[in-house]
């Protein structure tokens, strides 16, 4: 049965949806040796070879799910042309091809989801779900009541007006404070572009939670598969079965 390419990349363990029309746009997708870069293509995995990269891609026969507390100074994805640490340096043992559900920046820490599961990564990376994601802020100085307020009720940032947040202030001091900020969207660099824009720098990020997903029992670098529980608290959150 014939469905469109980027869905099928995500299906096979590939990207995400969104990380998979990136990869088309880019030109590093081929379907029976020609390379496809528009959008709308379809295929048909019982006739059509999809390549990646020059690599054959095969539908998922097993699902992985697996949660990371991601230290800083690692790149959130599986290969980095700079050379620099990356997330899959931290999986050993790990042998299917999984990919991160969203990013955390170099200089952040905290909590990333990785899975060959396309549509759970789809939808809970897309702001339509709402699925939760609790930061932990040190930032430089101590926001005052306006600030708050403008990171609860959403920040005009160069892409838009940002979600409405959850704001709590954790420790309150001079020359930093603490905050818990909790986002239902995961724009680029948002919790650091949210706090500059109230004129108090991000000094240090971690996310410690992912809808239902907490970090505790992992210390910085450690990984572990989710429970059959875990998986299905997530799916349901999103909708799915």
């Amino acid at each position: 049965m014939a469905e469109r390419l980027q869905k099928f990349l995500a299906k096979a363990g590939v990207s995400s949806r969104r990380a998979g029309e990136k990869l088309i746009r880019e030109g590093r997708v081929k379907v029976n040796g020609r390379i496809i870069t528009q959008m709308g293509f379809t295929v048909d995995q019982a006739v059509d070879l999809v390549e990646v990269d020059n690599r054959p891609v095969k539908p998922v026969k097993q699902k992985e799910y697996i949660i990371l507390h991601k230290p800083v100074g690692f790149v959130t994805t599986m290969n980095d042309p700079f050379g620099r640490p990356t997330v899959r340096d931290l999986l050993q043992g790990i042998k299917r091809r999984i990919f991160p559900v969203g990013r955390l920046d170099l200089n952040s820490s905290g909590l990333l989801v990785m899975t060959n599961d396309g549509e759970l990564a789809n939808r809970l990376m897309h702001p339509s779900f709402g699925v939760e994601k609790e930061y932990l802020v040190r930032v430089d100085g101590l926001p005052g009541p306006e600030a708050l307020e403008k990171l609860a009720k959403g920040v005009l940032l160069d892409d838009g007006l940002t979600m409405p947040a959850k704001v709590r202030l954790i420790k309150a001091g001079r020359p930093t404070s603490v905050l818990s900020l909790v986002l239902k969207e995961g724009r680029n660099r948002q919790v650091r572009r949210m706090l500059e824009a109230v004129n108090h720098p991000v000094l240090s990020l971690k996310r410690i939670r992912f809808g239902p997903l907490t970090l505790k029992g992992l210390k910085s670098g450690q990984w572990r598969r989710l429970t059959a529980a875990e998986v299905k608290a997530l799916k349901k959150e999103v909708g799915l079965k």
